[in-house]
C-alpha cells in the first residue's frame, strides 16, 4: 500500500471533496474547534503518522497550526481521487507529545 501524500489530501480539500462524519462533528463541538481551523491546518500542515491498514481506507495523522498559532491534530481517512474523510481532531497535549507536537512521548496514548 503506497503511503498517503499530504498533497493528495490538500487537493481534495481545496476541491471541497470532504466527508464530515457525525463523530467529528461531535468532537469539534466538544473541543471548540471550527471546521475552518481544520481546513487551515491541512493547507499548512504535514502528515506525522500513517495508518495504512485502517479500514475501510488508509488514514493518517496531520499536524498543523491554526491562524491563532494553536497546534491541531487531525485524523483523516483517504479514498484517493474521491474524498477525504474527517475522522477526528484534537489539540495535542504535552502529556502525550513532545514540545514539537509531532513526536509521541514514550508511553503516550495512541
Amino acid at each position: 500500500m503506497p503511503s498517503i501524500d499530504i498533497s493528495q489530501i490538500q487537493s481534495l480539500v481545496s476541491q471541497r471533496k470532504i466527508v464530515w462524519t457525525e463523530h467529528i462533528a461531535i468532537r469539534l463541538r466538544e473541543r471548540g474547534i471550527k471546521r475552518a481551523d481544520l481546513i487551515e491546518c491541512i493547507e499548512n500542515g504535514g502528515i506525522i503518522e500513517q495508518y495504512p491498514d485502517d479500514s475501510p481506507f488508509p488514514s493518517c495523522l496531520i499536524f498543523g497550526r491554526c491562524r491563532a498559532g494553536k497546534p491541531l491534530h487531525i485524523v483523516i481517512g483517504l479514498n484517493p481521487s474521491v474524498a477525504c474523510c474527517m475522522i477526528t481532531a484534537y489539540r495535542p497535549d504535552l502529556d502525550n507529545w513532545q514540545a514539537d507536537f509531532k513526536t509521541r512521548k514514550e508511553g503516550g496514548l495512541k
